[in-house]
């Protein structure tokens, strides 16, 4: 387990393999894992060293209040983080959450970005499943706290048609945050509306989204290409809203064929 020190608490990463590098950012309640196994396909490619972070208040990372939780300071977060590594430029890769904060960190410091790609990300917070959004509201998340089987319930109902693999996953990391993580960074992400400024971006920009996604609604995809129109758009007909792990081999060679553009 590694880790550095940053402005506002500690940040947790992992990395895998030698070469340039990438870095992958997770979603909400969730953490680096969630990207082991694309971790490994990027790594074997040969030319990559891959490193997967966990956000403030997820994961490893700080727990403090510290934080303000928010998708600018996250892309702050890896700012620093690339600064510290000495990692001059490279491509990001985000899932759900870390999409938005991956194209916020490419819009705030364009010069360490040198692709984005976002996987089932909003783009607008609209997007968000109605139960994400009740997540952001303070005295809701504290209710959820305080009584642990609301929140079991309300994950088993938007986790119904998932796998097994997914269900473990959630319900390990959900254990890892806290309340003002939980609901101070649904909260921003509900409100970030980032369609005014994507055609800021001059990197090369990938959108990857499951068909049947369930958390977030697939059609942000429409806004990426209206915003970014030469960014490049994956759909995964039989994925929801963790493609890399519903449709594995599909995904690792869209990254790749990213990668080498």
């Amino acid at each position: 387990m590694s880790s550095i020190v940053t402005d506002q608490g500690i940040v947790h990463y992992e990395a895998y393999g030698r070469g340039q590098p990438v870095i992958l950012l997770h979603g909400w309640i969730n953490s680096w894992d969630v990207w082991r196994d694309s971790m490994i396909a990027i790594a074997e490619m040969g030319r990559y060293k891959v490193y997967a972070l966990d956000f403030w208040g997820f994961g490893e990372s700080a727990k403090e209040k510290t934080p303000p939780f928010k998708i600018t300071s996250y892309a702050e977060m890896v700012y620093q983080f690339m600064e510290t590594m000495g990692i001059q430029r490279a491509p990001v890769f985000g899932h759900s959450m870390g999409g938005t904060v991956s194209l916020t960190l490419t819009l705030k410091f364009p010069e360490k970005i040198q692709k984005v790609a976002i996987v089932g990300s909003p783009i607008n917070g609209n997007s968000l499943n109605f139960f994400l959004k009740l997540s952001g509201f303070s005295w809701i998340a504290s209710l959820v706290w305080r009584i642990p089987m609301i929140l079991k319930v309300v994950m088993w109902t938007i986790l119904a048609g998932d796998s097994k693999k997914v269900k473990d996953m959630i319900f390990r990391d959900v254990g890892k945050t806290n309340t003002e993580s939980f609901f101070r960074s649904i909260g921003d992400l509900h409100h970030t509306d980032l369609r005014s400024r994507l055609g800021e971006i001059k990197v090369p920009a990938l959108g990857v989204f499951g068909e049947h996604d369930n958390i977030v609604n697939p059609n942000q995809y429409k806004l990426l290409v209206k915003g970014v129109p030469s960014a490049r758009i994956v759909m995964m007909p039989r994925s929801r809203h963790f493609p890399m792990l519903d449709e594995p081999e599909p995904f690792a060679e869209a990254i790749h064929q990213f990668l080498l553009v």
